[in-house]
Order: structure tokens, then sequence, then C-alpha cells
């Protein structure tokens, strides 16, 4: 698994501070895509151990509310496995901290109905997920930790449990004029 970058102090990609990966590799091409240069499996350098732990102890600081996962595409099947280690480490020294991940693919009806054991192990790890391909039309700026209107933001715990879709749209809001999210 390659890796485009990572961000130690990243506050638009889920609730407080957190420390973001992005991955290489997506084969969802979206249109006008942020991060088309991470297309490319090839792309970035190969994750080792040792970024594993440099990812790790950025995420112990007391300011950092967790780790974020985007790409790329984690739920590529060329991400997964690196990317369960990661998330397994992470919950061991972390349990109180929050895992947010960012894929083109549906949970609902692509990852759940997926006969690899990989992505649901990847995603019994991961607190929040924010699924669907981003749409150049549906952009706005005022959404809160999604790019286009269409893309969800769930409680995968929850979703997995009850057997439905379990949002978290609405529970976070931008205060008027100040930039901070707080939990509503």
């Amino acid at each position: 698994m390659n890796y485009a970058t990572i961000k130690k102090f990243d506050i638009a990609n889920g609730p407080g501070v957190r420390v973001s990966l992005f991955v290489s590799g997506c084969r969802h091409h979206c249109k006008n895509c942020f991060n088309k240069e991470a297309w490319d499996f090839n792309y970035g350098v190969p994750m080792t151990v040792q970024i594993e732990e440099e990812i790790l102890d950025a995420c112990r600081a007391d300011h950092i509310t967790g780790l974020s996962l985007l790409g790329g595409e984690p739920f590529e099947k060329e991400n997964r496995q690196g990317l369960i280690r990661l998330t397994k480490k992470f919950r061991e020294r972390f349990p109180q901290k929050t895992i947010w991940c960012y894929t083109g693919f549906l949970l609902d009806e692509e990852l759940l109905k997926s006969q690899d054991s990989d992505v649901l192990e990847l995603l019994n790890q991961i607190d929040v997920l924010v699924d669907g391909r981003f749409v150049d039309e549906l952009k706005s700026a005022e959404l809160l930790f999604r790019g286009s209107s269409n893309q969800r933001i769930i409680n995968v715990a929850e979703t997995l449990s009850k057997g439905e879709i379990v949002l978290l749209e609405g529970k976070w809001e931008r205060t008027m004029g100040s930039g901070d999210i707080y939990e509503a």
C-alpha cells in the first residue's frame, strides 16, 4: 500500500483536530476530484512500520481527537490490509479516540454486500464512515466533513448493530462566524 500524504493537524476531515492519512489508489475517478494525483496506486511512497509508528505517535497528543482515512480510496483491495493493521494498532493505543473514513463506495449497496472478509474487518475498526462518490454538481462549501450533498455521514457501529443506516447528519453544526464546530 502506498500513501500520498499525512496531515498531522487536520480540521477539515472530521471533528476536532485529527491526523489524516491519504492513501494512494482509486478507481472511482470522480469528476473534479480534489486529489486526482492519488488515483494512481503507485503515487506517493510505500507504507512501512516506521510510517505507521509516526502516524500513531502523532495521534498520541491530547489535542488530537482521532484518525481520518482518505484517499485515493481506503476500501480499494490494495489498501485494506494495511489500513486494518494501522487501525487495530490505533484502537489498542487510543480506545477513546475516533476513526473517520472517507469512501466513494456506498456502505449498504457496495461495502456490506462485498464477499471480501477484510471489508467488514476494516468497517469494524471505523467509528464514522463518510460514503458516496464525490459529485461535482452537488458540491457545496456549506457542507461539513463532506464534499457533495449526496455523501452520508454514518455511525458505523450503530448501523452494523441495527442493520440499517444510522446517520450523524444534523448533529454537527458550525457556529455563526467563528468557524468552530460543536455537537448539537
